[in-house]
């Protein structure tokens, strides 16, 4: 009989091994990875989407800790059932204390966040909440200054793959029946995702159960069937092939071209592949590398509105991705530092560029094979305007111009103000 408990439950992980993505802090010689392996679990905060894990490794840390595990949701828990929590503190499997995870923690007004700090301040129960909100705005500060927090991200498509493969593996022994699914189907259900493990795997469970009704040998899940569980047709869109590509290029060609039209049609695409990973990748690229120094306050803005875009996920995070790709469009050009670094890395790799020059070596004394003596460093600081003319390139390319700067407001500005310092220190 199959077993009817859902599949995200049914397969979660019981150690690190098995848990997707979070390679950022669950990774070899990372912090919370590093936690867990020690069996000393402090205060903690998980904060992130849905389906990222945070329910999971809370789980384990429990394990770990060898700690009874109590969970709240705090939607409908109240302050009377921490309290019921605090009265088994003195029973025989609660001795070494418990931990008390407690999920969707913003929902706690004032009061009851406040009920928690006497529950954690004498160490015999440990707290782990969870959030799909930042905690800086929605958990109070005395609760904040006793925990450590851990943001978990959206899980990539990469990293998905093998939780799917896992799930289809547990469901053919569960329906005695060897299921597959076709990489086109794979990929699609990963995409439409966003993200979300739990999510994934409600698809994978619709889509077998498509599939094992029919009278084959082997079950195969195919494209259709994956596009009826997401509930979303598949564009011609491949993660690993030339399309996939095509759409980044011409979202990035759009934007350069200052076309805020084409930019949209083409994040619009990239958004309804569920590509979240690769549209604010490509979208950081672009403010650096085509907005760059025409309007530097384009880097922390974009980064900005793709922090929103992670934190909300799909549909929501259309909003901050439009934001990003139009005022990028709409922004003045510049690809100065692009050209400036491109230039140097090829002469760092092409030819010898000679040594750094004395007076900028991180040496304040006089070797024996030092032909000049004293380092004779002249302190910017020091002078007028804080500038001071001296070599800073090796001799070999004292002269290498890498840098222009771009015929846009901004970057003249920069010019004409040290053009005109640069004479008066003639």
């Amino acid at each position: 009989m199959v077993n009817s408990m859902p599949l995200a439950v049914a397969i979660r992980p019981e150690n690190l091994e098995f848990v997707a993505g979070q390679k950022h802090i669950l990774g070899e010689g990372k912090i919370l990875r590093t936690i867990l392996q020690s069996g000393k679990i402090p205060n903690m905060i998980f904060y992130g989407p849905s389906g990222t894990g945070k329910t999971t490794v809370a789980n384990i840390a429990a394990s770990v800790s060898q700690k009874k595990l109590y969970k709240l949701n705090a939607t409908n828990a109240s302050v009377s059932d921490i309290k019921d929590i605090i009265s088994n503190l003195d029973g025989f499997d609660t001795m070494d204390g418990v931990i008390l995870y407690l999920d969707e923690i913003q929902n706690f007004n004032k009061k009851q966040q406040q009920s928690l700090l006497e529950v954690i301040e004498n160490g015999k129960v440990t707290l782990i909440a969870s959030t799909t909100e930042n905690p800086y705005f929605y958990i109070y500060n005395a609760i904040l200054s006793r925990c450590s927090v851990f943001e978990f991200k959206p899980v990539s498509a990469h990293d998905m793959e093998p939780v799917i493969k896992r799930g289809i593996d547990y469901l053919s022994e569960q329906y005695g029946k060897k299921i597959e699914i076709e990489k086109s189907a794979l990929v699609h259900i990963c995409n439409m995702s966003n993200g979300d493990v739990r999510k994934a795997l409600n698809s994978v469970e619709i889509s077998v159960i498509k599939a094992v009704s029919t009278l084959d040998e082997i079950a195969k899940i195919t494209l259709e069937d994956a596009e009826q569980a997401t509930g979303r047709a598949s564009l011609k869109y491949d993660r690993d092939g030339d399309n996939h590509y095509d759409n980044l290029s011409a979202l990035q060609k759009s934007i350069r071209g200052s076309d805020s039209n084409a930019a949209v049609h083409y994040l619009a695409r990239l958004i309804e592949a569920g590509d979240m990973q690769s549209i604010v990748r490509r979208l950081m690229v672009i403010a650096a590398e085509d907005v760059g120094l025409a309007f530097p306050n384009a880097v922390p803005f974009v980064k900005a509105c793709v922090d929103s875009a992670l934190m909300l996920g799909f549909p929501e995070a259309r909003i901050p991705l439009a934001d990003a790709a139009i005022l990028l469009a709409t922004a003045p050009k510049s690809n100065s530092a692009y050209m400036a670094i491109n230039q140097a890395l090829y002469d760092v790799e092409n030819i010898d560029t000679g040594s750094i020059p004395r007076q900028l070596q991180n040496e304040h004394f006089d070797g024996i094979g030092n032909e000049v003596k004293g380092q004779h460093y002249l302190y910017p600081h020091d002078y007028k305007n804080h500038y001071v003319k001296q070599q800073y390139l090796p001799d070999k390319i004292k002269n290498k111009e890498y840098y222009v700067y771009g015929e846009n407001k901004n970057e003249q500005a920069f010019k004409k103000y040290w053009d005109e310092i640069k004479k008066e220190s003639e």
